[in-house]
């Protein structure tokens, strides 16, 4: 049995392979469907914008994924930050009840409704072989995110761990968070500023994110019976077209159940 009725700050894929055929897709700008979620949306683009900035400095290279800085350090935590924030929010909405307290031990439980580890985000301007990130790919392991890790020994404790804080874990920051936004809303950006960027190619299998700057690989293999399917021309007619997820019967990945999906 497929999904009739779209869980809250939730994109999935179509019962027939794609995400926004036949208008199918506009469910994510209902607004029920999310609490102001170009609130969230302007913080990603300001942190966005600040990124663009610092690749002034630091070349988008495989060579410079250790470099570490106080703005890269500054620019981590704010982006980490920004993750909680999208996480407890999507928490939030499907009526998990008090959020307050919630630790990414909690926020793993995203894997099971969105399938994060099957994104991959792609910087458009990259110098050698690593400019596809998948932030996310340890949940299917059951294992930590390296890159929030790093945020969280730095935050705690700066003066030893200093160096963790480097360009690498910002870059898997920065990807973690569109994806986040991608999982949910998927290009949709609230009449969002643009940062396009010309040439970047969009036919090996990644998509334009919101933002106009990052691209994102969508999961193309949820299973038929955890895809949605429904005639949105209808559904949104109803009082409310919407469900919520219940996170409090998610199973999480086991750390034996093998790589990433693809």
């Amino acid at each position: 049995m497929s999904i009739a009725k779209p869980y809250r700050r939730t994109c999935r894929q179509l019962i027939d392979g794609s995400y926004a055929n036949n208008g199918n897709g506009e469910y994510v700008s209902h607004p029920k469907f999310a609490q102001v979620p170009a609130s969230l949306f302007r913080a990603f683009l300001v942190l966005q914008k600040d990124f663009i900035t610092l690749l002034d400095y630091i070349e988008p290279a495989d060579g410079n994924l250790c470099t570490y800085s106080y703005r890269v350090h500054e620019l981590l935590m704010r982006t980490c930050v920004e993750v909680e924030a999208q996480c407890r929010t999507i928490f939030a909405d499907n009526g998990y009840g008090d959020t307050s307290k919630c630790t990414m031990t909690d926020y793993r439980k995203l894997e099971v409704s969105h399938r994060l580890s099957s994104y991959r985000a792609k910087l458009p301007l990259w110098s050698g072989d690593l400019a596809v990130r998948s932030p996310f790919e340890a949940w299917s392991k059951g294992g930590p995110l390296t890159w929030y890790q790093a945020y969280n020994r730095t935050k705690h404790n700066r003066h030893e761990n200093f160096e963790d804080a480097n360009f690498g874990a910002l870059v898997d920051a920065m990807c973690g968070l569109i994806i986040l936004h991608s999982a949910q809303f998927r290009n949709e950006d609230f009449g969002r500023e643009c940062y396009l960027v010309e040439g970047s190619g969009l036919d090996d299998g990644f998509d334009e994110a919101a933002g106009n700057y990052f691209l994102v690989g969508y999961p193309y293999d949820w299973p038929p019976g955890e895809r949605y399917e429904f005639d949105w021309t209808q559904l949104r007619a109803s009082p409310d077209p919407f469900q919520n997820f219940d996170y409090s019967t998610a199973d999480l990945p086991h750390p034996a159940a093998g790589g990433a999906r693809r």
